[in-house]
């Protein structure tokens, strides 16, 4: 207890002495203020002017008379070789002098007691330089900085390409320039506070187009509607056209000026659009077109060797794009006189080819069938038709499509008119008899032992089809006839054998006959066939009568035949090396038909008591 007084009592001492220190100091700073009052402490000075010991007037008065930058300064701005100058001024910096002689004046009277002596102080003792008061009014220098924009801002223009009739018109592109009138305005708050004249480097924006230079696809153009452009058949045959003609205000519509996007850039593609040029070419390539076809031969019985009746034929196709691409590729190039790119396609089986190489050794199969009581027109078609076939060849393991060889029929292919089948009757139309050669290769396919893949029988039993060589009836035949109807209806066997087959047909006109042909190797097949003959037979229906105002009155005329409808079912077992090689059975349902009589108006007893006529049959 003894020790601590001391102690309390120094603390007390201290604590006196500084609060003693505290009063002088503020004693002090009062004192030094009251002698200062309405006056700026020594050392204070704007902008290098020593304003000690002057009033805020008199400051301000000073600072007027000799801070005359904003009026006399000089600020150029430069771009490239233009230069534009103003005073700081006109670029709205003004002098502040009343604020700024305010500031002065308030120097060392802020804070506490310590904080205004120390500031006191330091002004008195190192002095204290306080910038003037500038006010930048950023609104003119915005101002000043658009007129300059003017001169400098620049759209940024695309070279354009075009034509005008035969001629290559060519705008030529623009690099946009745009004044950065923000970054400016930044370089004169930065440069202002120094008070100094400046050049201030204007950032100008450039922004290329993205296409500025067509001179070279212009060049493509022109070279293009130099001359006219003449397309030809290469290796011209007979019957081909001479060449076409497409003159340069042709090739003007058809030019297309297109802008692309490429990995270097976007650029002009100038060329002769494809989708005006490919109808012509989509017009004449079918015109060109020809399928390849083998070559056709017949079978010398004699020499067992085969003789050409018809030279191969190389098929030629129109390759449309590729003389798209080639049309464009050579015309830019100054290239008129073009050929058209054709392709060539070899046939199977060309002119040298031999017996021994296909495979054609002897007569495999034959038939014969008969069609007596035919009109000239009827003999006439069966004569065209049967002619397609005479000397054509089926691959091994192919399937015989006979509308594919067929074709068309019309008046065009050499047909005539004759009675045919069609929507429930019988009619005459083109190309009546074609069915005669259709049965006939049919029974060729089914006695040879060759599958049949597609077979149609007739609406009705017909006649010509159940004839025999004296002119008779053979029942027998009732359900091996054939109906062909192009492009709908077809008849198709598979030549199953290793080796190829060579049909043959001849027809005679005076024993009203046609035999179909078979040549190709035997493999030793052989075929046993029975019928079950027709069944559930339906008696045909009673005639219809029906007015026809082109006949003469009396004059009666037989327009369709009756026949009974029935069913037939034909079983075929082929055999190779005594075994069964398959089994087929052929289903036919032959509907009942009626006969269909005609007159002309006023006809007496026409229709007949209780028979039918058009107008009340159900």
């Amino acid at each position: 207890m003894p020790k601590a007084a001391p102690l309390s009592r120094a603390l007390v001492a201290l604590l006196a002495g500084f609060a003693l220190f505290i009063v002088l100091l503020a004693g002090f700073t009062l004192a030094y203020g009251m002698y200062h009052t309405g006056k700026i402490f020594p050392g204070v000075s704007i902008a290098g002017i020593d304003l000690s010991g002057m009033t805020p007037e008199q400051a301000s008065a000073l600072i007027i008379q000799r801070l005359d930058y904003p009026l006399r300064g000089s600020i150029a701005f430069q771009d490239d070789s233009k230069m534009w100058v103003a005073t700081p001024n006109e670029l709205g910096l003004f002098l502040d002098p009343q604020t700024s002689a305010l500031a002065a004046y308030q120097r060392g009277r802020h804070g506490n007691p310590l904080t205004r002596l120390a500031s006191q102080f330091q002004a008195w003792y190192t002095g204290v330089d306080i910038p003037p008061l500038m006010v930048f009014d950023e609104r003119l220098a915005q101002k000043y900085l658009k007129n300059i924009a003017i001169e400098i801002d620049l759209p940024t223009i695309e070279a354009s390409l075009a034509v005008s009739g035969t001629d290559v018109v060519v705008s030529p592109g623009q690099i946009g320039r745009t004044l950065d009138i923000d970054a400016a305005i930044e370089d004169l708050r930065e440069h202002f506070p120094s008070m100094t004249d400046g050049i201030i480097n204007l950032v100008v924006h450039e922004t290329p187009p993205l296409i500025l230079d067509v001179s070279e696809q212009a060049e493509i153009a022109r070279l293009i509607l130099s001359a006219p452009l003449v397309l030809q058949v290469p290796n011209a045959e007979e019957g081909d056209p001479d060449s076409w003609t497409f003159e340069p205000i042709a090739l003007a519509a058809m030019l297309d000026i297109e802008r692309v996007e490429t990995p270097e850039g976007a650029r002009y593609q100038v060329a002769l659009d494809s989708e005006t040029m490919r109808p012509f070419l989509e017009e004449v390539a079918p015109k060109l077109a020809r399928w390849p076809e083998n070559a056709h031969f017949i079978f010398n019985d004699d020499t067992r060797q085969l003789e050409v009746i018809q030279p191969a034929i190389i098929g030629r196709t129109v390759d449309i794009d590729a003389t798209l691409q080639k049309i464009n590729q050579r015309v830019a190039e100054g290239d008129h006189n073009l050929e058209l790119v054709v392709n060539y396609t070899q046939p199977e089986v060309g002119d040298g080819a031999t017996a021994e190489e296909l495979g054609i050794r002897e007569l495999v199969a034959s038939h014969t069938s008969y069609f007596f009581g035919s009109s000239g027109d009827r003999i006439h078609n069966i004569q065209v038709a049967s002619s397609r076939f005479h000397g054509v060849l089926v691959p091994p393991g192919a399937t015989f499509s006979m509308a594919d060889v067929l074709g068309t029929i019309s008046l065009d292919d050499g047909y005539a008119e004759a009675l045919i089948i069609f929507g429930g009757r019988t009619i005459k139309g083109v190309g009546g008899g074609v069915c005669q050669v259709s049965t006939t290769l049919f029974r060729t396919a089914f006695f040879g032992g060759f599958p049949i893949v597609e077979r149609h029988p007739h609406a009705y039993r017909v006649g010509y089809y159940e004839q025999t060589a004296g002119g008779g009836i053979n029942v027998r035949l009732a359900g091996l006839d054939a109906t062909v109807f192009v492009p709908v209806v077809d008849f198709k066997f598979t030549n199953d054998t290793p080796n190829w087959l060579l049909m043959e047909t001849y027809t005679n006109s005076a024993g009203r006959s046609l035999t179909w042909k078979f040549y190709s190797t035997s493999d030793g097949r052989t075929v046993d066939w029975n019928t079950s003959g027709p069944l559930n037979v339906v008696p045909a229906p009673d005639p219809l009568y029906e007015e026809n105002p082109e006949l003469d009155e009396g004059e009666i005329k037989q327009v369709d035949w009756e026949a009974e409808g029935a069913d037939v079912s034909v079983t075929r077992t082929v055999m190779r090396d005594g075994q069964v090689y398959f089994t087929d059975t052929i289903n036919t349902h032959y509907m009942p038909w009626r006969a269909v009589y005609q007159y002309g108006p006023g006809t007496e007893g026409m229709p007949p008591e209780g028979s039918q006529d058009e107008e009340n049959e159900e």
